[in-house]
């Protein structure tokens, strides 16, 4: 996975609260090898009418080319299935703005590069508010923790573990790697001192 500091792109407005990883991948699809990509079920149910042909009006089906996502509160809540990042990473979103997150949702994101961007609820309305036609160009600088959309710039606030994952494209174990040196210290000095405790 590569990873990033900076991405400009689409945003798109999904102004809905509760939209839980059932609704970004429903289970029927999950039985899909992932080197076909998950991409063209994220919001299967949303995007599509019973006859799986694409309604005209839903925003990400106007602006297919969105790779950020703004919507509102409570998004990823739900099973844990890490498939509902796969079809956003896969239908190319990188960043989704909302006001809070399903907490093994976020961990999934960053995991895989995807960026939970967490503004308060006031922001969100004020983005989504200033929104033309549900898409403005928005630009995220991880180094600076700012978002510029819709003309205005935006602190946010990103915990140093995570940023680390996202701009060097790692996940735990390149995480827990990046501290090899202090492990290894740590192990050797718990065998100097309890070697009696140690296998033989």
């Amino acid at each position: 996975m590569a990873g990033w500091s900076k991405h400009t792109g689409q945003a798109v407005a999904l102004p809905l609260e509760n939209i839980d990883t059932d609704q970004l991948i429903p289970a029927r699809f999950m039985s899909t090898p992932r080197s076909e990509g998950y991409g063209r079920f994220l919001l299967h149910d949303m995007r599509r009418d019973s006859d799986g042909d694409p309604i005209a009006d839903m925003p990400l089906n106007r602006h297919s080319e969105a790779s950020i996502l703004v919507t509102r509160r409570n998004f990823g809540s739900g099973s844990s299935r890490e498939a509902a990042v796969y079809a956003l990473v896969d239908f190319g979103i990188r960043v989704v703005i909302a006001p809070s997150f399903g907490d093994i949702f976020a961990s999934n994101a960053v995991n895989n590069g995807l960026l939970p961007l967490k503004l308060d609820s006031r922001e969100v309305e004020e983005i989504l508010a200033g929104m033309r036609d549900d898409c403005v160009t928005a630009t995220i600088n991880l180094e600076t923790s700012m978002v510029r959309i819709g003309g205005e710039c935006r602190g946010f606030e990103l915990p140093d573990k995570w940023r680390k994952k996202l701009m060097n494209g790692w996940d735990d174990i390149d995480l827990t790697l990046d501290r090899q040196e202090e492990i290894s210290a740590y192990r050797d000095a718990r065998r100097a001192e309890f070697g009696w405790a140690w296998p033989r």
